[in-house]
């Protein structure tokens, strides 16, 4: 397998080679030349547990690894570090099913990639004999920058330094990212929200004379954000994983179509199903669910992105993102490969905050529909939700399942898979607050409402909260978005 970049296809690299780079020098993406199929029937597939099924999907997009290397990952991946042993369950409620991919170290999605990533980076430095320290360098939502800490702390001859907003992110988010131990990490929060931690890494990038500075010093730049390749196949691993659940529990057969829907900010989760789809998953629509910053809904609706309007704070801050890094990989598909085209879209966003795709790109939109959720409709969901079933669902999956009630009219009567994205105590008091109103959360944080949320549900607290209350803060810098770079510099140099 080939990768080229979103924005130059004469860059041909191995899947090691993109997954080291993280990030092509001109600003690209990297993506497969080709979209392979699966090896086997779906039926067959359904049969293998998660570790088999993972090394059948991923190998034909990871083939310059050896069988045994990449089976190696995915075991050392795919372990103990989750409390589930079917890794990612399928709950039914109220008439949909629950991705939960949340049974990781870092309750949360990002651990379904992140906990591989590590694996596939070394073993890959190791294939293309690189002497140098691999430096992940990584913006974070929220979620993303725990999970790839938890992944890389203490891996010899890496270095992790993770960047995120300041005040935009769960009182839980935060502290499992300041608390974070390993002799090779930094944590530093920012002025500015997400996309200003994201468009600064991306000038990191960008900047090659700093790179060739780092590189004289023996350290060499990669991302473990889902712009890695090495991010964005694993997560394809789980919605076939869906399929074959529904497929094995005689939920459905073979051949028949399900809806995915998932809560998007920087596209990447989204995008996995669609090249899942590609790959011959049988889904009928893919559906994009937003929250207030709904400026992936107006794209699919309109074909134009416009990144010029107000940012919200909300109560799903991992989706608090007007740059959808990802979105650039289905732009470079729907446009028939071409990179020109992609690269001058790309140009227009960064110079003028938006673009506007052709008529015939809007066409390979076909697959998606989409929508967004007010803080209200989510906070009403989840309360729908848990009254009705028992059931409690994380603010950002309340955006999917709002948006999927809204849609599901014109989705067709197929079974849905809404991917459940964190545990509900990483958002407390958002939960609490919207299970229970009558509960006062206005002067309370959110590791005070855990203990509430406890009491009104028979999840137990995860071990990954436990241990943050009681962990010491070893990060507390803080920083003007301007100076990411000079926070990088003194870090590694």
């Amino acid at each position: 397998m080939i990768y080229n970049s979103t924005r130059d296809r004469s860059v041909r690299l191995t899947s090691t080679e993109a997954i080291l780079k993280g990030l092509s020098d001109e600003g690209g993406l990297f993506v497969p030349e080709e979209i392979p199929s699966f090896s086997r029937s779906l039926i067959k597939l359904s049969k293998l547990d998660y570790k088999e099924l993972a090394f059948e999907v991923m190998y034909p997009y990871l083939d310059d690894f050896t069988e045994a290397e990449l089976r190696s990952c995915i075991e050392n991946a795919y372990g103990d570090s989750f409390d589930m042993p079917d890794i990612a369950p399928l709950t039914y409620a109220d008439g949909v099913y629950y991705l939960e991919l949340y049974h990781g170290p870092t309750i949360a999605f990002k651990d379904m990639a992140l906990q591989i990533l590590p694996h596939l980076m070394t073993t890959a430095a190791r294939k293309n004999n690189v002497r140098n320290d691999i430096v992940i360098l990584t913006a974070t939502s929220g979620d993303t920058g725990k999970a790839a800490m938890a992944g890389f702390a203490d891996v010899p001859h890496t270095r992790i330094m993770v960047f995120f907003p300041h005040g935009g992110v769960s009182d839980v988010q935060r502290l499992q990212m300041v608390t974070q131990t390993g002799s090779n990490v930094s944590v530093v929060s920012v002025d500015g929200n997400f996309d200003d931690c994201q468009s600064g890494v991306k000038r990191i990038f960008g900047d090659k004379a700093f790179r060739k500075e780092l590189e004289e010093k023996g350290c060499q730049l990669s991302s473990a954000n889902s712009i890695n390749i090495g991010r964005l196949v694993p997560q394809i691993v789980y919605y076939v994983y869906a399929y074959c659940n529904l497929l094995r529990n005689e939920k459905i057969k073979e051949g028949e179509s399900i809806n995915i829907c998932v809560p998007t900010g920087n596209f990447g989760n989204i995008l996995a199903a669609y090249l899942a789809k590609k790959m011959g998953l049988p889904v009928k629509r893919l559906i994009c669910a937003s929250n207030k910053n709904n400026v992936l809904t107006d794209f699919f609706k309109s074909g134009t992105y416009d990144r010029n309007r107000d940012f919200h704070l909300t109560m799903s801050p991992s989706m608090d993102i007007l740059i959808s890094s990802n979105l650039e990989r289905l732009i470079y598909f729907i446009s028939g490969c071409d990179d020109k085209a992609t690269a001058h879209l790309m140009s227009s966003l960064a110079s003028d905050g938006s673009y506007t795709i052709t008529e015939d790109m809007k066409k390979g939109l076909s697959d998606f529909m989409a929508g967004f959720a007010t803080e209200d409709e989510t906070a009403s969901e989840i309360r729908r939700v848990y009254d009705n079933t028992g059931y409690i669902i994380d603010t950002h999956t309340g955006v999917a399942s709002a948006v999927y009630r809204a849609l599901s009219g014109n989705a067709g009567s197929c079974p849905v898979v809404i991917a459940s994205t964190a545990s509900p105590y990483k958002f407390a008091g958002s939960i609490v607050e919207a299970i229970s109103p009558d509960i006062k959360t206005a002067d309370r944080s959110g590791m005070d409402m855990i203990d509430e949320l406890e009491k009104l549900t028979d999840m137990p607290e995860p071990k990954a909260v436990s241990d943050i209350k009681k962990a010491r803060i070893r990060h507390d810098r803080h920083i003007p978005a301007d100076k990411m770079k000079e926070a990088v510099r003194e870090f590694l140099l």
